[in-house]
């Protein structure tokens, strides 16, 4: 008989009943901004963005050539269930439905680039996001 208490193995976990904790990540032209957070505004839960000026999203190619195209960033934490009411709010605004990408939140803690495959028919293979582009000297 042991006097230390048995512990069990720590898993991380960042879910609860609605779902696992994600970064949502919403990118738009600059000029978009203020129709994406009135959009924003619609939903049921609080939102409060971080918001990046000097974003860029990079889109890599099958013939190793990157393009990159400056964008706003706009990213907030939200449950996994309540993904659909932010799409449907912001496609209610006009946004495309390619423009929001969500990733578990203990994964974007964790790594710093997150690469999205292409969807089918895409002239490019992956993308990425950069939040802050370095200045240009």
């Amino acid at each position: 008989m042991s006097v230390w208490p048995k512990i069990l193995p720590v898993t991380p976990s960042l879910s609860t009943a609605e779902g696992a904790l994600v970064s949502v990540s919403i990118h738009l032209e600059p000029h978009c901004l203020e129709s994406l957070l009135e959009a924003l505004a619609l939903v049921s839960f609080p939102i409060n963005p971080q918001i990046y000026h000097d974003a860029a999203l990079v889109y890599h190619y099958a013939d190793g050539r990157d393009r990159t195209e400056s964008i706003t960033l706009v990213e907030f934490p939200a449950y996994q269930d309540r993904l659909d009411e932010v799409r449907r709010a912001v496609q209610a605004y006009g946004f495309p439905p390619d423009c929001i990408h969500a990733i578990g939140m203990l994964d974007e803690i964790q790594s710093d680039l997150q690469k999205e495959p292409a969807p089918e028919g895409a002239a490019y293979v992956s993308r990425y996001r950069v939040k802050r582009r370095p200045a240009v000297v």
